[in-house]
Formats: structure tokens, sequence, C-alpha cells
């Protein structure tokens, strides 16, 4: 389902992008292939590209050809740089890298934003998430910061909860909805993936132990990767606007425990 499809991959140097990329190749797909980093194994048509900026994005969109069927947006700050280039990658870049590629691609076409269980609490910060998404375009990292409250501390969560939410209004936003291209997101829980020591300084050793052993094991790049590519796959062309909570279970125990079941 994935044979003679064009899929571009951000965050391809390692981890997830890397694994998915490497994934749908073998399927059959033309891959291109996105990082700030150069893999030591390259995929498939490799760009090098910043998503941290709006010039960045735009040199992507510039660089990359007509015809695309799929975006996997797996690229991703874990919070330890701090929340302005958290923010900037993590949510302000993936939405103008999604919305700047929409004309290029394919009708029927699918965008797959990788967020993550600590996006959870987008419920309980909703109005301010809300008002945070409205702001359009790619503003100044700094000053959205400042304007929405979000902190070092917090702007890994921040930044999915933020994501999250968007998924679900882009789901139904002209951009894609006018040409069938279907919008999603994969939230991994704790994964072993070189990122997963920078989230221990972010969140806490005691927070992701506990979310490790409420299942019972870490996942892999190869428990995501599957679930990002059924998504850009024809399998998947009557999900839209939808979260796979792909963790284990994580997010079905913290739900039973929140609302007491």
């Amino acid at each position: 389902m994935l044979l003679g499809k064009n899929i571009v991959v951000t965050g391809a140097a390692s981890g997830i992008g890397q694994r998915t990329a490497e994934l749908a190749q073998s399927q059959g797909a033309n891959v291109f292939s996105v990082d700030r980093n150069t893999p030591d194994n390259q995929v498939g048509h490799f760009i090098a590209a910043d998503l941290g900026s709006a010039e960045g994005v735009e040199a992507l969109v510039n660089a990359l050809p007509n015809g695309i069927d799929a975006l996997a947006n797996v690229a991703g700050l874990s919070g330890t740089p701090g929340k302005v280039p958290t923010i900037a990658v993590n949510f302000l870049g993936l939405r103008a890298l999604s919305l700047g590629l929409a004309p290029k691609m394919n009708q029927y076409g699918s965008v797959i934003n990788v967020a993550s269980i600590a996006g959870f609490g987008w419920r309980g910060n909703l109005e301010r998430t809300r008002k945070a998404i409205d702001v359009e375009g790619f503003p100044d990292p700094a000053q959205f910061c400042a304007d929405h409250n979000i902190q070092d501390e917090t702007s890994y969560p921040d930044s999915k909860e933020l994501l999250l939410m968007w998924t679900f209004r882009a789901a139904h936003d002209p951009v894609f909805k006018d040409r069938g291209i279907r919008v999603n997101a994969v939230s991994p829980g704790p994964v072993e993936t070189p990122i997963l020591l920078q989230f221990r300084d972010v969140l806490g050793d005691d927070r992701v132990n506990s979310d490790i052993n409420r299942v019972g094991r870490a996942g892999t790049a190869n428990d995501i990767a599957p679930s990002i590519l059924f998504l850009a796959s024809d399998g998947a062309r009557w999900v839209n606007g939808t979260n796979i909570a792909c963790d284990g279970g994580l997010e079905a125990s913290v739900m039973s425990e929140a609302m007491n079941f």
C-alpha cells in the first residue's frame, strides 16, 4: 500500500524518523529523507533542512518536488534546548511545513504528525491551546512563548498539546480537506531512542520510569514506524483527524486512573 508513493520523512537521521524512512523504502516508497544532520546511512533522497525558522521551512518546501503522497512529521526536540527552539521546531515549523507542502501534495494524500503521550494534557489546557493555535503563520518563537506562557520546563509537553489540537483542526481545514488530504497524529509513549535520555532530563526519571512500568517496557522505533506508515497508506484512507496512541496501553492506563475506573 506504499508502493510507488512519494513520502517525505523529517527527522530521518536517527530514531523513529530513520526507521520510518527505512521501512517506507523497503515497502516500495520513494523516500525524501529530511534532517538538519546528515545521516550515517542515507535513505532515498536526502535534503538537509532546519525546521526552526520560516526561512528554513520555505527552503525545504522549494527543494521538494510536486507529487508528494505523504508527509511524516517526525522531527522534534525534547525540550532540553529550551522553549524557543522547541516550540519553533515541534509546532511552528511542523505546521508551516505541512501548510506549505499541501499544494505540492497529490489529492488524497496524508500528513502524519508525531505527537506524544506528553501532549495528553491538552484537554485541561483547552482555552490556552486554542488561543495559541489561532495564531497564524510563523510568528517570532520567543514572542509566541511569552504570549502563551510557555516555559522552558514545559515546552515539550506544551508543543505536543498544540500539535494534537492543531491536528484535529487541520483535518477540516480547506487547505487539506478540499483536496482530500488526511491529517492524523501518532502519540508514542517512552521509546528507546537517543532522545530518551533527554526526556529523562526534561520530565524526570520518576515520570519516565512510571510510564515504562505501567506498560512493561519502553517502545522501540520498530514499534512506532508501522503506525506512521499505516496512516500514510491507502489502508487508512477513511482515517482522518484522529490520534493513534502507540504506547503499549499507557494512555488507557492514565485514562482509567484519571476517571477512577
